[in-house]
């Protein structure tokens, strides 16, 4: 948008529409020829031949060949570029930053995890942007290919305050105007940046690729260094009020223990979430040093980690029975660096 934007009602912005309806078919339904697009767009094939071609001159559709031989000319058959451009995805994590970088049909170019040791925002933010960077260079690509860099971050994200907030496993996280700079830096090629809680961005994946296609009311708990949880109703992310739904670490979970600030992190948090696994397996004598380590551990038959690891289960099935009873979920999907793999289970109330 901007001062030579098409205004509503022109030749230029029904031209534009014309393109994206054409566009939108072709990425969402695959490759077809002018005929099969006109019938499922309702658009006159003149104006389906002229929208494709405005596409194909600016890269986002090609010609792969014609249609079989039959009656008639064979058609030629269009299918949407996936290289058109390309899209990051960024999860911040207190231990590590993953890094990767996907063409537009969502196939994974490059992988990259880079330790965080950070202790400070800035030094957070500056890794954040260079491990970008050196994920879209090993792509062999620059930052003016990136159309869209989507940041997963624990917390609530703030885009007017430009900061986060209930984010206490990263250090300065919450500084004011943080998430402004950190937009201005992955910008500065033209990328666009979305910022949003990774539980939420969790449970948009999983809705669109993974456990939860399909399923009309999805809880997505994330378990890792903390504890988070990203709603879906309808296929649409449900926020709440003050954008806080899904803040589970906050649920009141026996009595805090001593030295920890109340709520900071909560309750939940510290009794259930990837450090308080490590902790109880110290106390159990192991001396694993990730909630990894300690699964790995029960995995291979360890009696102490199996201990550990049902005490953890007990826990993390009453924050479900929560979960359950006041959301009624079609479906639970479970995930997070504490889980090795998502695993997902249908909802008590639906009798399954």
């Amino acid at each position: 948008m901007g001062p030579a934007a098409p205004q509503a009602g022109t030749p230029a912005t029904m031209r534009a529409l014309n393109q994206r309806l054409v566009l939108n078919r072709l990425r969402h339904h695959g490759e077809a020829t002018r005929p099969m697009i006109a019938g499922d767009t309702g658009l006159s094939k003149p104006t389906v031949g002229q929208a494709l071609l405005d596409l194909e001159q600016h890269g986002l559709v090609r010609a792969i060949g014609r249609s079989a031989p039959g009656p008639g000319r064979a058609a030629v058959i269009y299918r949407a570029a996936p290289d058109a451009g390309y899209i990051v995805g960024v999860d911040i994590g207190r231990h590590a930053i993953h890094v990767a970088v996907a063409d537009l049909e969502g196939a994974i170019v490059v992988r990259l995890e880079h330790a965080n040791r950070s202790r400070s925002a800035t030094t957070l933010l500056r890794t954040v942007v260079d491990t970008v960077q050196r994920a879209v260079a090993d792509a062999g690509l620059s930052g003016q290919d990136i159309v869209v860099t989507v940041l997963g971050t624990p917390g609530i994200p703030d885009a007017e305050a430009g900061t986060v907030s209930r984010a206490p496993n990263l250090p300065g996280w919450e500084r004011r105007g943080l998430l402004h700079e950190l937009t201005s830096a992955l910008s500065a090629d033209g990328s666009e940046v979305l910022v949003d809680n990774d539980a939420n961005l969790c449970a948009v994946g999983e809705y669109a690729h993974g456990a939860a296609q399909g399923a009309d009311v999805v809880a997505c708990l994330t378990v890792g260094t903390g504890i988070g949880m990203g709603i879906l109703v309808d296929g649409k992310l449900f926020r709440g009020a003050h954008g806080a739904a899904g803040e589970i670490a906050d649920l009141p979970y026996g009595d805090i223990p001593a030295g920890v600030a109340a709520h900071r992190p909560g309750p939940v948090e510290v009794i259930a979430a990837g450090q308080a696994v490590v902790a109880a397996a110290h106390g159990a004598g192991l001396s694993a040093p990730t909630a990894k380590a300690v699964f790995d551990l029960a995995r291979d038959g360890d009696e102490r980690a199996l201990r550990v690891v049902a005490d953890e289960a007990s826990k993390l099935a009453h924050v479900v029975s929560v979960v359950t009873a006041v959301l009624d979920p079609a479906l639970i999907v479970l995930a997070g660096g504490s889980a090795a793999t998502p695993t997902y289970w249908p909802s008590p109330c639906t009798g399954s």
